[in-house]
């Protein structure tokens, strides 16, 4: 007697099913996660700024400059401030006036 194998992918796991053997059916499920099959849903997205829209020369947190890269901004009193990381940008909306002088701004 012939069997007929089935193979299906539904939610990245396999269904192998076996028809026409002596049982009646056998059915067996393996997850290939490094299979060529597996899906990425990376969304992780880049962004970037402008350096001549940023109007501070330094991360007013850390002091780093903000020509070496800025990951976030904040605007605070008409300006546009560059931060180095998003707990720096954190760090100084909890007391702007406090550290506003050591972003030396353009």
């Amino acid at each position: 007697m012939k069997k007929i194998y089935s193979i299906a992918l539904i939610s990245g796991t396999f269904i192998i099913s076996a028809c026409g053997s002596n049982n009646n059916s056998q059915n067996s499920t393996a997850t290939n996660a490094d299979s060529a099959v597996a899906m990425s849903t990376d969304t992780t997205a880049v962004i970037s700024y402008d350096i001549a829209l940023i109007d501070n020369k330094k991360d007013p947190t850390c002091g780093m400059p903000t020509s070496a890269g800025v990951s976030d901004t904040a605007h605070y009193d008409g300006k546009v401030l560059g931060f180095c990381a998003k707990e720096c940008k954190d760090e100084f909306l909890k007391n702007p006036k406090a550290s506003i002088a050591a972003a030396e701004l353009k």
